[in-house]
């Protein structure tokens, strides 16, 4: 009996002492951090972008604040092209497919770069055709099934106004030109070369055109092309142009593709700016200090601006650029990690580094629509964000996502926070709109990241939404301005 008694008292003694440890513990591990996602307001925004008709909207020119600054509008291409499909769901998948052909072509341009293949080696495909401070409105370019964002831009003289893609991954310039052996569908009229005094073939013997990764010789002038690796490509003249930017100023002698052979997933846009580190680029050929970004919401039908030499902005969380030896096009930034919930995640230390030989590295890319992190990172991630949201009812895995939720009987959701470090405490927490989306317009969201068997990650579109991005060529760094759209 006594026994009985001692050992029922041992019991009632370690259970006390489990639930004093438990609630001693609890209070001492810091509760995780979360932020609301507007479930309600997501949704409409979803539904109104695939019925709605971009000829509601006029387009805008912005009057820069500096005689330095050239600035013009940025869009969504779902505010400029109307989108063929009827349903959220549809235009989702489409846009994840698209993004799998860009990832597929930048881990392309990075292998031919670290495998050494030469220019020379490179040869054109068989086709019809032989062998200072600006700034510009952005619009995102989306109801076509990309991640695409287009500014509008002044091409000639006088300057005809085109909508252009922002390409931070690469680096020649073009737009469809007349007369055209095979063009895609665009929002504005093709160029017409001979209704501009400004217009000016390439030599073949000039700098501009032995600067091109693929070029060929008709007549004494430059042609080029420019193939992606998702089978798009453009063949056409190597030119020189003046390129307008609203209001606030113009630029002489541009050299540009006139592409009169394109084909591929540029659907609305006349061409391409190429914006990435190479000589061709356009930051390059202007000489800007710096440039920057504001991308509105994939799914808005407004517009923030593109700045060029505007510097970077007094309250940027800034983090290094660097450059590989191997490739100069791409911007590789110091990501040092991240943290969920206000915990930080643990990974290898290193693992986004880059080696000597160029492998490795992070970088940060406009036409990339989905972050992708080498699977170690984010297995880590992801399963920290699971950890934290067992209370949320779980949905079925919708393409390259695999993490998804049922929020369709919430209007708002809590949601652990996410963070991306650059070293020296320095952090960026992200809206919870720039990693928990929509999939379909019923209420499916997913977590919005990605694995990559690539040892290169990417810090994507979705993830920079609604963030001003500087890019501060002169000094190597990168800031980031949380909401200064």
């Amino acid at each position: 009996m006594a026994s009985s008694s001692s050992s029922s008292s041992s019991i009632h003694f370690l259970l006390l002492f489990s639930f004093l440890f438990t609630s001693i513990l609890a209070r001492l591990s810091p509760a995780a951090t979360t932020t609301t996602l507007d479930v309600a307001s997501s949704l409409r925004q979803a539904q109104h972008i695939v019925s709605f008709d971009p000829q509601s909207i006029q387009p805008l020119f912005f009057n820069s604040s500096s005689s330095s600054i050239l600035s013009v509008p940025l869009h969504s291409r779902g505010s400029v092209h109307k989108a063929q499909h009827t349903d959220y769901k549809s235009l989702v998948l489409s846009r994840l497919e698209r993004d799998s052909a860009r990832v597929d072509s930048l881990t392309s341009k990075l292998l031919f770069a670290l495998n050494g293949v030469k220019k020379s080696e490179l040869k054109p495909v068989p086709t019809e055709i032989q062998a200072q401070a600006l700034s510009t409105p952005i619009i995102s370019g989306t109801s076509q099934g990309s991640g695409e964002y287009f500014t509008r831009v002044g091409v000639g003289s006088p300057a005809k106004q085109l909508y252009m893609v922002l390409d931070t991954g690469s680096d020649i310039n073009w737009i469809q030109c007349e007369p055209c052996a095979d063009c895609y569908q665009q929002s504005d009229p093709v160029f017409n070369p001979s209704g501009s005094s400004t217009y000016s073939p390439v030599t073949c013997e000039s700098t501009q055109c032995t600067s091109l990764d693929v070029s060929a010789c008709r007549g004494g002038k430059c042609l080029y092309q420019v193939s992606y690796g998702d089978g798009s490509y453009t063949v056409g003249d190597f030119v020189t142009e003046t390129l307008s930017f609203g209001n606030s100023g113009s630029i002489k002698g541009v050299a540009l593709g006139c592409g009169h052979d394109n084909e591929g997933l540029f659907v609305g846009a006349a061409g391409l700016l190429g914006l990435g580190g190479g000589s061709m680029s356009l930051t390059s050929q202007m000489k800007a200090t710096s440039f920057s970004y504001c991308l509105v919401d994939r799914d808005s039908t407004g517009s923030s601006t593109l700045d060029f030499n505007s510097g970077l902005r007094p309250d940027s969380v800034v983090a290094p650029l660097r450059k590989s030896g191997k490739i100069d096009t791409f911007y590789y930034i110091g990501l040092t990690g991240f943290s969920v919930g206000g915990q930080p995640v643990k990974i290898d230390p290193g693992l986004f580094d880059m080696n000597d030989s160029g492998n490795g590295g992070v970088i940060i890319d406009c036409g990339t629509a989905i972050t992708r992190l080498q699977t170690q990172a984010y297995n880590a991630l992801r399963d920290a964000f699971v950890k934290l949201t067992k209370d949320l009812p779980t949905a079925s895995g919708v393409a390259l996502f695999d993490t998804c939720y049922d929020l369709s009987s919430r209007s708002s959701v809590k949601v652990p926070t996410v963070s991306f470090h650059f070293g020296g405490e320095k952090s960026l927490d992200l809206p919870a709109k720039n990693y928990v989306i929509p999939v379909d317009s019923s209420g499916t969201y997913c977590l919005a990241f990605a694995p990559t068997p690539s040892s290169l990650s990417i810090i994507g579109n979705v993830q920079q939404q609604g963030t001003r991005v500087s890019f501060d060529l002169a000094n190597s760094r990168v800031g980031f301005s949380p909401q200064k759209c």
